[in-house]
């Protein structure tokens, strides 16, 4: 090579050099900027080109702090995950405001392996397909950056790097089974992968293609591709928020309107239908849980309306090991740093379980509308969020009931008078009990609209009538044990 040339070689590289150095710290200081943020950025990394997604998996480690990294190899699915809905494992990565999410692979090569062993059917693939374009949207609604990057090559340039490969005595030992399978069943992963593509694909969340780069330049590009999501999530987080989609109108009259108060056992009665339905509850537990059946019930009301108590025969019934009660208040800084829905996702029941919820997801268009925690367009849109959620927490089979226990705000605050003067329940009342009464009226108004809009066939709202205590009691006692009854016929 004569010295010009050899010049002209080294000066390319210098350049290369310094533009990779120049990047690297607007890198650095992008992600130090996305640490006071209130949105993370998720980046997904797969494709054909299997080298490629480990090279940049581990380049994102050595160019970005390491520390402020969530990453996950995403292995094969364990047991546990296995047993529970398909978005259960991938929602609980959401990273956390402020930190990037890394994920090799995660879903897209999970779904299109088992399309080709016959795992999933079209039906069933595309039905995943969806629910992970209804999760992507959950968390770019909710001001979140997902990056998800495709390296792609030819059928041929696949073959001819395996060749190369496998002829270098240098390298054919990182060849790997996966590479090997992905040559040979080319023909049909790569449609696969391109439906997955176009089922996934949004305007805030796109695919990035990398098609067949050399190391360097592949390296940049993607780490400009990091660099301009974060710069990109800062500055749309500056532009006001568009107003919300319209909503219903007040319906006539209120949904809680309609249920009889008046409703009331007499305590022989009570005690009566109290043993049957726990017997009957307990046989049916029983079976649930032999069966692998998990099942979740979800508990809202008035202040003072009686869930505990409802809770507690509920739970009297069964053995402690078949059920769990999640007492849900105010969420944690960490949780807040989260997308609202995960810590819900962190509950999911394990086989045979019963996961009883006390309070619960729609504390986003109940007490976070009306006392103003969450922003309207955040509670607007919440409702289609819990609708998919419930779609997707009800996908293994497990059933989903959904009560509000009624009283009037007389017997509410009854109550509270009662509470206050019994040693061992004083602890229950709190100054908030009294200020959220002055807002009684919102809060009729925010629960006819989360009744109207999440009440579906497979989940509908139960209003019961509490201000008899009994009733509500064996009322619930008796739509859990249809519950299971239905569910375990089917």
């Amino acid at each position: 090579m004569s010295d010009k040339k050899k010049d002209k070689k080294k000066g390319a590289k210098s350049r290369d050099g310094d533009e990779v150095d120049e990047l690297r710290v607007e890198l650095l200081n992008a992600q130090f900027d996305l640490r006071k943020q209130d949105f993370s950025l998720k980046i997904l990394l797969t494709g054909i080109d299997r080298r490629a997604v480990e090279e940049t998996y581990d380049l994102l480690h050595e160019w970005l702090d390491a520390r402020y990294i969530d990453a996950d190899p995403c292995p094969d699915r364990t047991d546990e995950e296995r047993e529970r809905p398909f978005m259960w494992r991938y929602a609980r990565m959401i990273p956390m405001d402020g930190r990037i999410g890394v994920q090799l692979d995660a879903w897209a090569k999970e779904l299109v392996f088992e399309r080709i062993v016959g795992t999933l059917d079209d039906a069933w693939f595309d039905l995943r397909l969806r629910e992970v374009a209804t999760f992507t949207r959950s968390l770019t609604d909710d001001g979140n950056v997902v990056l998800r990057l495709f390296f792609d090559l030819t059928k041929e340039q696949l073959e001819q790097r395996l060749r190369d490969a496998e002829e270098d005595p240098l390298k054919s030992w990182r060849v790997t089974d996966a590479e090997r399978r992905y040559v040979a069943g080319y023909d049909d992963v790569r449609p696969l992968f391109d439906h997955a593509i176009e089922r996934t694909g949004a305007a805030d969340a796109p695919w990035i293609r990398f098609e067949n780069l050399e190391r360097d330049a592949r390296d940049l590009a993607v780490g400009r591709a990091v660099r301009d999501a974060i710069l990109g999530g800062i500055e749309r987080r500056k532009v006001p928020q568009p107003p919300p989609a319209v909503r219903l109108p007040a319906p006539a009259t209120s949904v809680l309107s309609e249920a009889d108060l008046t409703s009331k056992l007499r305590k022989p009665e009570y005690k009566e239908r109290l043993a049957e339905l726990q017997l009957r509850l307990a046989k049916l537990a029983s079976a649930a849980a032999q069966e692998g059946r998990s099942s979740l019930l979800v508990f809202e009301g008035w202040d003072a309306a009686g869930k505990g108590g409802a809770i507690r025969r509920l739970t009297g019934a069964m053995d402690a090991r078949d059920y769990k009660v999640i007492p849900i208040a105010a969420p944690t800084e960490e949780e807040r740093r989260h997308h609202y829905l995960w810590r819900f996702w962190r509950h999911y029941p394990r086989p045979g379980q019963m996961a009883i919820f006390d309070r619960s997801w729609y504390g986003r268009v109940l007490v976070e509308r009306v006392e103003g925690f969450a922003t309207e367009a955040e509670w607007s849109r919440a409702y289609e969020e819990i609708r998919d959620f419930e779609e997707m927490l009800m996908e293994t089979g497990a059933p989903l009931a959904k009560f509000w226990l009624h009283i009037d705000a007389d017997e509410q605050l009854q109550r509270f008078e009662d509470r206050q003067d019994t040693p061992y329940k004083k602890h229950k009342l709190t100054d908030e009990d009294y200020r959220n009464r002055k807002k009684w009226d919102d809060y009729v108004a925010a629960v006819d609209e989360m009744v109207e809009r999440t009440s579906t066939r497979a989940a509908p709202w139960h209003i019961v009538p509490a201000n008899d205590k009994r009733f509500a009691r064996v009322r619930v006692l008796e739509i859990v044990c249809d519950l299971l009854e239905n569910a375990l016929d089917s």
